[in-house]
């Protein structure tokens, strides 16, 4: 019996002396970070979690969804770290409710508008007409984000409206709860055309782009990040590697424009 000791003892011993420190430290319990996100941030954000926990002492986990459904979970008290919305009209909706760490609101990057169809039914490019357009829809529809709730559903209605297409495809509109139903949809081929972020359609590969959206179409699509009142001491680091030079990279990567390009 006293050599099984001798024995366990030495595993102990080895462990301290692999971890450079105590078995207090070798066993410390890594940190949980929860992040409410907007759907189109799916990849991005998913990627800088794995990179940032891989240096740090945390787990990161994500709840998305729609920019509008997110944002109100966190003003009516879910335990988020950190927001991240695909608008600054929403962020600043939860700094009016007081759930969000003052002069905490940073923008990570921005965001472009595209037209996509099916890669595998060989969607044609589009000119932004309203013949080509309604050419394109034949008997189908545009699917987009709901126009009156989600940022890129009001984005798309904006550069729509004044490009002179609205008129040509109001009735034709499929509104859809966040912009990666729309996508999904384009990619099955359920819809010839949705109106997406320029970044959704480089991470989808059932897509194609058919038209890009001209940026001085509609304002300016900006992705604020904030923390918020709960926030833990590893949520403040992971907002700051979101906004170092690394974490802007990987937004550059999934077709993010960051500050400098």
């Amino acid at each position: 019996m006293a050599g099984i000791w001798r024995f366990l003892g030495a595993v102990v011993v080895s462990l301290a002396l692999v971890g450079g420190g105590s078995v207090a430290a070798f066993a410390q319990e890594r940190e949980q970070i929860l992040v409410f996100a907007a759907s189109s941030l799916k990849d991005v954000l998913e990627d800088a979690g794995a990179v940032f926990d891989q240096t740090h002492n945390t787990d990161t986990e994500f709840s998305f969804g729609g920019t509008q459904t997110i944002t109100r979970h966190v003003v009516a008290g879910a335990p988020a770290d950190l927001l991240v919305t695909a608008d600054d009209a929403w962020m600043e909706y939860a700094v009016r409710n007081g759930v969000l760490v003052d002069d905490s609101v940073v923008e990570l990057a921005s965001n472009g508008l595209v037209l996509v169809g099916s890669q595998e039914l060989d969607a044609m490019p589009v000119e932004l007409e309203p013949e080509a357009l309604q050419a394109a829809l034949a008997n189908g529809r545009l699917a987009m984000g709901e126009p009156e709730t989600v940022p890129a559903g009001r984005y798309g209605k904006d550069a729509l409206i004044n490009l002179g297409l609205w008129e040509s495809v109001a009735q034709r509109v499929a509104p859809v709860e966040n912009v990666r139903i729309a996508l999904a949809a384009a990619a099955r081929g359920e819809v010839p055309l949705a109106l997406v972020y320029a970044s959704d359609a480089q991470v989808e590969q059932g897509v194609r782009v058919l038209a890009k959206i001209p940026q001085d179409s509609h304002d300016p699509i900006v992705i604020p990040g904030a923390l918020t009142s709960v926030h833990s001491k590893s949520g403040v680091e992971f907002l700051e590697f979101l906004k170092s030079a690394e974490g802007q990279e990987i937004f550059r990567v999934h077709g993010f424009k960051v500050s400098g390009d």
